[in-house]
């Protein structure tokens, strides 16, 4: 999940501490190295893109898949995400010879059903590694549902297995950015088997850069 990397939009918080041109270089530098990082065969990599309208941007890769996260709360667009494969997926024409591995992952991305595993990640955490993408995954064989704590009691991830949709409390009633949003998620997973991965810290404040 990631917002469109431009000033007033991105990290508003950081932006009170260093300024607004600063907080989207760094977030713009933080994407770029994740994506970069991110990208492996055994996963399918799509940007959920917010607002809307950015869903089209030329900042992101032309190569990767792309779905506008709709409307709502985090939790109402992230619900959406396990909920739903998403229809509106758009993405750049495919290289000449159509041949490419990034060609063909985003093809696959396009054609595959989310009643599969799925993990959403935020964008601002850069500690992330493909191997706390894959701990996730593996998690998900004996879980129904996989989270990487934060240290400031939220998550900087969220996967489930895909057996059986996502129950339709999913989210309801959690506080949002305080140290409550981990344990209130939990508790709208009633009867679900939980994993726990690594705990990786955002940066949301000029404090967290250092």
């Amino acid at each position: 999940m990631v917002k469109d990397p431009r000033p007033g939009r991105v990290k508003t918080r950081l932006a009170a501490d260093i300024g607004a041109i600063p907080a989207t270089w760094w977030m713009r530098h933080q994407l770029r190295g994740l994506l970069r990082r991110l990208r492996d065969p055994r996963w399918d990599l799509v940007l959920a893109v917010a607002p809307n309208g950015a869903v089209a941007s030329p900042v992101f890769p032309h190569d990767l898949a792309r779905v506008a996260q709709g409307p709502g709360d985090l939790g109402d667009r992230m619900g959406r995400l396990l909920r739903n494969r998403p229809s509106n997926v758009q993405r750049a024409a495919p290289a000449l010879g159509g041949g490419s591995s990034a060609a063909r992952r985003s093809r696959r991305a396009e054609q595959t059903s989310w009643a599969a595993p799925c993990c959403i990640i935020g964008a601002d955490i850069p500690g992330i590694t493909p191997a706390h993408i894959a701990r996730a995954f593996q998690a998900l064989r004996g879980s129904d549902a996989v989270f990487g704590p934060a240290p400031d009691g939220g998550y900087w991830l969220i996967g489930m297995r895909g057996v059986r949709p996502p129950p339709p409390g999913l989210f309801q009633g959690v506080r949002w950015s305080t140290d409550h949003a981990l344990s209130d998620t939990l508790s709208t997973l009633p009867n679900h088997r939980i994993a726990l991965v690594d705990t990786l810290r955002d940066v949301d404040t000029a404090a967290d850069l250092a």
